[in-house]
């Protein structure tokens, strides 16, 4: 299967996911099947498995190894060790190959389904539910045709791989005065890593789970605002947010802020592993005032704090 591109209106709080299944065996010796799916931005094309094996000097258990793809030397990740699940072997075994955070990588799994379009209203948090698997990685179920795909968060999976460490590194940028931030991502990781760095940076942060929560904390500030007579700057000047989450996804939520009067002036950034050169279309059709991706989160400080001076330039001119 060869993914092109399938395009969604930005905006409607939609997105294409790609089922997959791991096929693995329990403890009674008999075959589950365990249902997937990533977002098809990430997916390049699914390739047969090149029959690859793990070998005893792997960096880690689930890496098998690197395979050519066209202009591509891309490392293979096997899924199902990954989630410590058991996989059942097949010949018909399936590589997903994917792109994003700037990496080509491939995922060993059991197969592919078909492509859903999905609303993220649809996406249930997985706060409370604890599946078998891959907790951590998890970042919504959606159900379809009697069961439910579990949502995977690659960038964990990646980040996990190849963890990179920021203890005791001093802040690239530092804001001359205190700035404030609402941020809003549905990873416990990211926020805490994004709380941290802003934290540094002299801003003061609310930090959010998703979309919608980000959409009614900022018209809380603004009602405030506005009772007590006082700019909404005086409670945030700027809004972070990544894209795909729960509920509602960055891209909807920035169109939302952008059309509401109190709000819509103050600079907004999206951010996320998704977006490409081919992609900052989508952003820009929002009206989002910056694009970065996930492997340049460390910019984002900078990058406010500049959005906000210009934007209190633009202000005192007027």
């Amino acid at each position: 299967m060869n993914q092109t591109n399938i395009l969604l209106e930005t905006g409607t709080n939609e997105l294409e996911i790609l089922e997959f299944f791991i096929t693995s065996a329990n403890d009674r010796e008999e075959c589950e099947t365990h249902h997937f799916g990533v977002n098809v931005a990430k997916v390049m094309e699914v390739i047969a498995s090149p029959g690859l094996e793990s070998q005893p000097s792997a960096p880690h258990p689930s890496f098998l190894g690197l395979i050519p793809l066209r202009s591509h030397i891309l490392p293979v990740i096997d899924l199902a060790v990954w989630l410590n699940m058991p996989k059942v072997f097949s010949t018909q075994d399936n590589v997903i190959v994917t792109e994003f955070s700037q990496a080509v990588t491939g995922f060993l799994v059991s197969g592919v389904t078909e492509i859903h379009r999905v609303g993220w209203a649809e996406v249930i948090p997985p706060d409370g539910y604890m599946p078998k698997v891959g907790l951590q990685a998890i970042v919504g179920l959606v159900e379809r045709g009697g069961h439910f795909i579990q949502l995977l968060d690659l960038e964990t999976i990646l980040a996990d791989l190849a963890p990179a460490s920021e203890d005791g590194k001093a802040p690239a940028f530092v804001a001359e005065q205190t700035l404030r931030a609402l941020v809003a991502d549905d990873s416990t990781t990211i926020r805490l890593m994004l709380s941290r760095s802003m934290t540094a940076a002299n801003f003061e942060t609310i930090v959010v789970n998703n979309g919608q929560e980000a959409l009614d904390k900022a018209r809380e500030l603004a009602r405030k605002a506005q009772a007590e007579r006082r700019p909404i700057t005086d409670f945030v000047d700027v809004i972070v947010s990544d894209i795909e989450m729960p509920l509602m996804d960055g891209f909807t939520l920035i169109k939302n802020l952008k059309a509401d009067p109190l709000i819509g002036a103050l600079p907004m950034i999206l951010y996320s592993s998704i977006i490409t050169q081919e992609l900052r279309h989508k952003g820009e059709s929002v009206g989002a005032d910056c694009q970065i991706s996930k492997p340049e989160m460390d910019k984002i400080p900078e990058v406010a704090a500049r959005l906000i001076a210009e934007r209190r330039m633009q202000t005192s001119k007027a």
